[in-house]
């Protein structure tokens, strides 16, 4: 595979074990927050909105390092789950995702909620006039309209946590075989004397990756949209 040494493709398996957790583990709630921003007007929308979009505007070395002063071991939230659940994040690949969950969410909430907006609340209205309660609406309605931009959403954000650097280095740090995904041993790579060939496969194998969760993105996007009659 490109002639990648055992760390390179450490760094690579790492790199989509983090990627699919981040994604899996913020889908739920980016669909959640993704209605209540499409659907619900009340006075702190647009604090809840910013607060969404704060980790595309903060420099990603901000992120990490709150989220180490609340997910650290010594961090509010930290603390309790180390002590309690027996969960860590802080310098571990549980943290990675996290990290990178963080800054994909706002990328999936966006394509989400566009495909709340562009739900057709008169169907809604139809399916509960015909006796459907307000959950079977949603399952067999909305939440079937939606799946484009869910599909989407879900996509960009696993191909941004398969980039993400900032954060994570600030929040995990680069330790090979258990944080060190993709962006860190790019890096890694570049600073030692005859890595820039290691660092040049790494970056087509991660050009690639990007490339074809894109591609993937759009196709799965279309093919939802046909499967339920918008194109």
């Amino acid at each position: 595979m490109l002639g990648l040494s055992d760390e390179e493709l450490t760094a690579v398996r790492l790199s989509l074990v983090v990627a699919g957790w981040a994604t899996a583990g913020s889908l739920p709630v980016a669909v959640l927050v993704a209605l209540v921003l499409g659907r619900c007007r009340f006075p702190g929308v647009g604090l809840l909105n910013g607060l969404v979009l704060l980790p595309l505007i903060l420099p990603p070395v901000v992120t990490g390092y709150l989220l180490l002063l609340l997910f650290g071991r010594r961090g509010a939230i930290g603390t309790f789950l180390a002590e309690y659940l027996g969960i860590v994040f802080a310098f571990r690949w549980t943290g990675a995702a996290l990290a990178a969950g963080v800054m994909g969410f706002p990328l999936m909430v966006r394509a989400i909620r566009l495909s709340v907006e562009a739900v057709d609340r008169r169907l809604e209205a139809a399916a509960g006039t015909l006796g459907a309660s307000p959950v079977w609406v949603f399952l067999t309605v909305t939440l079937p309209l939606m799946l484009p931009g869910i599909v989407a959403g879900a996509i960009l954000c696993f191909a941004k946590a398969m980039g993400e650097f900032g954060a994570t280095i600030t929040f995990v740090s680069s330790i090979p075989g258990e944080t060190q995904t993709l962006p860190s041993a790019i890096y890694a790579l570049t600073q030692v004397p005859g890595g820039d060939a290691g660092a040049l496969r790494l970056t087509l194998v991660s050009v690639a990756i990007a490339l074809l969760a894109l591609l993937a993105s759009e196709w799965l996007a279309r093919r939802a949209g046909r499967r339920i009659g918008l194109q």
